[in-house]
Parts: C-alpha cells; structure tokens; sequence
C-alpha cells in the first residue's frame, strides 16, 4: 500500500500551522553573511535579514544535503513508500535538481517524484497545499501529482519592488538597464513565465503608479475571466501588504485572500518593499 510524503522548501512561503509534520517536511535555503551561515526561517528571521542588508548584502544557498537526508530519513523511517517532491523553480533555483541527484542514493527504498513548481513563494506554496489535501483524502501518488500539474497551470506570480538594487548586484537583471530604471524611478512588474523565470511584463513610474497597474493587471487579465484566490504577499512591509489585501478584497470575484510575508532567502533578491501577488485561477 502506498504511503506518501512531500519535501518542499522554505521559498514555498508557508507558516508551520498550515502544514501537517506527518506528511511534509521543508529544507531551509541557506542565508550567507560574512560572520557566518544561516538557515532560511530556522537560525534567522526575515527581519533579521533585512535589517542587517542595510550594511551587507547576503549570499544565499542551496538546503544542506544533511537536511535533504534526514527529511528522507523521516519519510522512510516512517513507513513511507514515495517522495513528492515539490520546490522552487529549476529557473531560479539549483534546489530541485540538487534533491534529485541526491535523493537517487534512495532509490531502493522510497520511489521519489520530483515537480518543477515554475513558481516561488506562495505559488509554489499552494502546490505544496494541494498536494498535502489530496494525500489526507487518500489518493494515489499518480493522482496527487496530476492535481499538482493541473494547479501548475492555474497559477501566476507577479510582483514589484521598491528597488531595483538587489536584483542588479543578484545578476538577476542587467546592471545598465537596472542602474536606467534606478535613476528614473522606474518600477517594473515582474512576472513568473511558464518557463519559471522572470520576465517583466509593465512599467511604472514609482510605486504607487506600478500598484495601481498592478491591480489593473489583475482584474483585466484574470478577474474578468473567472473568481481567483489572490494573495499579497510583501517584503518586511506588512503596512503595504494589508493595505493592498483590503483593495482584493474589494474586487468582486476574489474569493479566498490573505497577506504574508516572503521567507529571506527570497528577500536577499528582492530587498525590503517587495509587493507580490499570488493569483490562482479557481
């Protein structure tokens, strides 16, 4: 009889209180400082993080292949037959194919499975929900990942930031255009492609003008064709998060809608101010 797992990692965005110990397990990203490592959401908060990156600009890392061996060494010691395993996209992060290059040394005991989310954050985070339910409601392994690949596409990440300085000094966007668009004010809205990288699809002078198209994106290219969950989801601004949930909240077709704050391993990439929005198409 099938007994399933899922290991996910700390970019997935989720509180300990949504997750059942019993069937997930989540690697912490690493977060490197000059005075030392740290583990993403374990040895440092995101506060922490974000008030020592007015001095210093961290480095971050893939989960420990120790944390990969005993989030392994959990399942199986517990009976369970296969690993789902969910994590960050491949496109931004090295973490789902390091975990599959190690979880092989398992194979003669746990069939692992590993998904590309395409995503980060709460994107990646809803997955991990999805499939934590369908496993309490006693699906197959075959059938749980189906579920995750049809909420894959059902799910998009957009975001703007308050700088454009972490993503030019991460060699996340070019420095000449980042260093332009610092000196104009510019604020693009970034989204998740279905390749999992980033890609900008709106530009706006300041914050406020890149909120408000923000918004509009939402409505005009996903309310207007159906309800969605929509959650915010901010960097160390928690103000900003709950004002721009009440705005959700107000649209009509908006369904479930939360606010959260993003983990630091994301946070070292984007700084402080980042607004993000996790829409899920229902």
């Amino acid at each position: 009889m099938e007994k399933i797992g899922i290991i996910t990692d700390s970019a997935c965005d989720l509180r300990k209180d949504q997750l059942d110990p019993e069937l997930v397990q989540v690697l912490p990203l690493k977060i490197l400082f000059s005075d030392g490592e740290y583990k993403d959401g374990v040895t440092i908060s995101a506060e922490e993080t974000y008030r020592r990156m007015d001095q210093e600009i961290p480095k971050t890392s893939l989960p420990d292949g120790k944390d990969m061996e005993r989030a392994l060494d959990y399942f199986r010691q517990r009976g369970v037959t296969h690993i789902l395993g969910i994590f960050l996209s491949s496109g931004l992060s090295g973490t789902f194919n390091a975990f599959r290059h190690f979880a092989q040394e398992y194979a003669k005991d746990l069939s692992v499975y590993c998904i590309d989310s395409l995503s980060l954050s709460l994107g990646e985070g809803l997955l991990v929900l999805e499939a934590q339910q369908k496993i309490k409601q006693g699906h197959t392994t075959e059938e749980v990942i189906q579920a995750v690949h049809e909420k894959i596409k059902r799910i998009d990440v957009y975001f703007v930031l308050d700088t454009l300085e972490y993503l030019i000094k991460g060699g996340r966007i070019g420095k000449v255009s980042g260093t332009i668009g610092q000196l104009l004010n510019i604020k693009p809205i970034i989204h998740i492609n279905e390749e999992g990288v980033y890609h900008s699809v709106e530009k706006a002078r300041g914050k406020k003008q890149a909120l408000s198209k923000l918004l509009a994106l939402l409505k005009n290219k996903h309310l207007a064709k159906g309800d969605c969950n929509v959650y915010p989801m901010h960097g160390g601004n928690p103000e900003e998060g709950r004002d721009v949930l009440a705005q959700i909240r107000a649209l009509p077709g908006v369904q479930d809608s939360y606010t959260d704050q993003i983990t630091p391993s994301l946070g070292v990439h984007t700084g402080k101010g980042l607004l993000g929005l996790i829409v899920e198409r229902i």
